[in-house]
C-alpha cells in the first residue's frame, strides 16, 4: 500500500509511516541468520550453550552467543516467563548464569523442529523447552517455551 494510504489509516505523516516501515524491515531482517547453521555447527552451539550454563561459565555463555542475540519466552498465562525479549550478549548471559544456579538438573538434549534443543527444569516446578537459531558458529536466537500445555508431548 502506498505510504500516504497507510498514514491516513494510522493518523501519521506519510515520512513518519516510511520511517516505522524501515525500522520493521531491518528489525525483521536482524531476527533471522543470513544462512543456516550446519547441523553440527548447530549442535557444537548448543552443547557448548548447555555446559557453559551448567557449570555457570558467563565467559562461555557470552563466547556461544552472537552479540545481537534476542532471547523469548512463551508461558501461555500458565508459567513465569519475561513479557519482552531479552537482547545482547551480555545481558543474556548473566540471565542464564542465573537460572543455571537455580536448575536442580543439567539441560537434556531433545529434537525440537528438526534441530538439537534443550529440555530444563526450573526451580519453580516448571520446564521449558528450548529452541535455538545459530549462525555463524552462534547463538541468535533463544525461544524457551513454559506453557505447559504446549510442553505434554515431551
Amino acid at each position: 500500500m502506498p505510504f500516504g494510504d497507510v498514514a491516513e489509516v494510522v493518523g501519521r505523516s506519510p515520512e513518519a509511516v516510511r520511517q516505522l516501515a524501515s525500522r520493521a524491515r531491518r528489525h525483521v531482517k536482524r531476527d533471522r541468520p543470513r544462512f543456516a547453521a550446519s547441523p553440527d555447527e548447530h549442535d557444537r552451539a548448543v552443547r557448548a550453550f548447555a555446559q557453559a550454563v551448567t557449570e555457570g561459565d558467563l565467559e562461555g555463555l557470552v563466547g556461544v552467543l552472537d552479540p545481537d542475540v534476542v532471547w523469548t519466552s512463551d508461558g501461555g498465562g500458565r508459567a513465569t516467563a519475561a513479557r519482552k525479549p531479552l537482547r545482547g550478549a551480555a545481558r543474556v548471559a548473566r540471565a542464564w548464569v542465573a537460572i543455571g544456579r537455580k536448575s536442580a538438573h543439567e539441560p537434556i538434549e531433545i529434537k525440537l523442529n528438526g534441530r538439537l534443543g534443550l529440555v530444563l527444569a526450573s526451580g519453580d516446578g516448571h520446564r521449558a523447552a528450548l529452541s535455538l537459531v545459530v549462525s555463524d558458529g552462534r547463538i541468535t536466537r533463544i525461544d524457551a517455551i513454559r506453557n505447559p500445555d504446549k510442553l505434554r508431548r515431551l
